[in-house]
């Protein structure tokens, strides 16, 4: 196949791929339990919060457990390829290997981000209806469209951080103990080290509920975010460089 092949097929290719694994339908429900179902525990045990955001914030907890599905569907879908072989037909089929990494990186970000959306709401709706909160949990409230967005783009960078790993590593076990090093160990881990330790820890990709680090100390949603985007572009980069100069 000619190196213009289109990039929409690319991506088609790519969903198919992806929704061929059944660790892909087993990650997505498994991602939908955990967190929808956590979020509903969390609101129906909250009987009241203050503010609206933060029963939102509590109605989002169970994300601090599910992205690590997230990892684990990133790293499979992308170091699978290379532990099957079957890398070899994408890169005939996609010669330009960069496109081919950027398209799966879009295809496993654009359905976390979206399965994200979908479940953000089911877990506004869980803290509304089960939460008192003076005035009630509405869309609108101050605080609650950004912890629901920053939850969306959290798993997504989460996502980015994991395929990268896996194209980078190429081993699935290998990746998936790495991207759980970054995203939990180490931030939970490196403050016992006293204040070097803290400090090492703010600059990990610490997995966050809303804009709040989860289970650590951390620092707050701006920097937490531009911390996780700079380690999920690091990363991608690094893992599409050499791609690109390495054999398959």
């Amino acid at each position: 196949m000619s190196t213009g092949v289109p990039f929409s097929a690319v991506l088609r290719s790519e969903w198919t791929k992806l929704w061929s694994l059944r660790s892909t339908w087993w990650g997505a429900a498994l991602y939908v339990l955990v967190a929808g179902g956590f979020g509903w525990l969390a609101a129906s045990t909250t009987a009241s919060a203050d503010r609206a955001d933060d029963a939102a914030r509590i109605a989002l907890i169970g994300f601090g457990f599910a992205q690590f599905v997230v990892v684990v569907v990133a790293v499979v879908a992308a170091a699978g390829e290379f532990a099957t072989g079957m890398v070899l037909a994408s890169l005939v089929s996609v010669p330009r290997r960069v496109r081919w990494l950027l398209a799966k990186t879009a295809v496993l970000t654009g359905a976390v981000a979206g399965l994200t959306a979908v479940l953000v709401l089911v877990c506004w709706l869980a803290a509304r209806t089960m939460t008192a909160v003076p005035g009630g949990v509405p869309l609108t409230a101050a605080g609650v469209p950004r912890a629901l967005l920053l939850q969306v783009a959290g798993a997504a960078l989460t996502a980015v951080l994991a395929v990268g790993l896996g194209a980078l590593l190429r081993s699935t076990a290998g990746a998936v103990g790495t991207g759980l090093a970054l995203v939990f160990l180490l931030p939970l881990l490196l403050p016992l080290f006293g204040t070097n330790g803290q400090r090492l820890s703010e600059a990990m990709p610490v997995l966050r509920v809303g804009g709040d680090p989860f289970l650590v100390a951390g620092t707050g949603w701006a920097a937490g975010l531009a911390v996780t985007a700079a380690w999920a572009a690091g990363v991608w980069v690094v893992a599409a460089v050499l791609l690109v100069r390495r054999d398959p």
